[in-house]
């Protein structure tokens, strides 16, 4: 829908936004929007994330439409001890991106111009 739509021309920012900080969501619409168009280059400039959520969904497609073909669903279960470091792993990209994001504060502060 982005990709045929475009960008939202209504404004998608919190409050905190317009006081200078970023938060690790900050530039995802426009990074999707370039992805999609093909500038992975530039939509890694507005946020990184947008790649591993990409992946995961075409994942969770090619996961539904085996799951709809086969009639079952495939369930992946990670043992305890990876999913505590899977989660401290999380947790730390997460930290690391809103570092990230606030360096880049002036570019995902910068108007965007809609086609």
């Amino acid at each position: 829908m982005l990709r045929m739509v475009g960008v939202p021309t209504v404004d998608l920012h919190g409050p905190l936004h317009y006081l200078g900080i970023m938060d690790p969501l900050c530039g995802g619409t426009r990074a999707t929007f370039l992805l999609l168009t093909g500038e992975a280059t530039a939509a890694a400039r507005y946020n990184p994330l947008v790649f591993p959520l990409a992946a995961a969904v075409l994942c969770m497609l090619v996961r539904s439409g085996v799951g709809m073909i086969a009639g079952r669903w495939l369930e992946i279960r990670l043992p305890r001890r990876w999913r505590r470091g899977a989660v401290a792993i999380l947790i730390i990209g997460v930290a690391a991106l809103s570092v990230r994001q606030q360096w880049n504060a002036e570019l995902l502060m910068q108007s965007w111009p809609v086609a």
